[in-house]
């Protein structure tokens, strides 16, 4: 190195912010404080109208979402946040406590309407977060 010349360290970048639509508020806050411990952002909605609003406010890198919501179904909810401009790539967790979306021919509209990926509740907040990390990698270039 040559005198006088001072090495850049690399930091590591944030970890994106990301959102929770969830009506269980035990589940919402639980996951909004596991996150904050680990660093990451996290904001949430308790209902479909309540998430578009703040949806347009903001640019998370992913979002968790129930699928029985009090007033949408979060199947037509992930197909709304998919026509908002810029949320196109944005993945999308489903978690449910349905039996009906344990197996592939029940979640075959979730994957239609943008899933990326589905998760049964209970879930362990391990898995959840190991599956957050696996879809994120998913998204970013090589």
């Amino acid at each position: 190195m040559e005198p006088g010349k001072k090495t850049m360290i690399a930091q590591p970048l944030p970890p994106p912010p990301m959102f929770i639509v969830e009506d269980d508020d035990h589940f919402r806050e639980t996951f909004i404080d596991v996150m904050a411990l680990k660093g990451v952002s996290v904001s949430g909605a308790r209902s479909g109208d309540e998430a578009i609003r703040a949806l347009k406010r903001s640019r998370p890198a992913l979002i968790i979402m129930d699928i029985q919501l009090p007033d949408v179904h979060g199947f037509e909810l992930c197909r709304r946040v998919k026509s908002l401009d810029g949320y196109q790539d944005t993945p999308v967790i489903f978690v449910s406590a349905c039996a009906q979306y344990e197996d592939a021919a029940g979640r075959a509209e979730g994957f239609q309407a943008g899933a990326s990926q589905f998760l049964s509740k209970p879930v362990a907040v391990e898995r959840l977060c190991s599956e957050i990390d696996r879809v994120l990698a998913g998204r970013r270039p090589s």
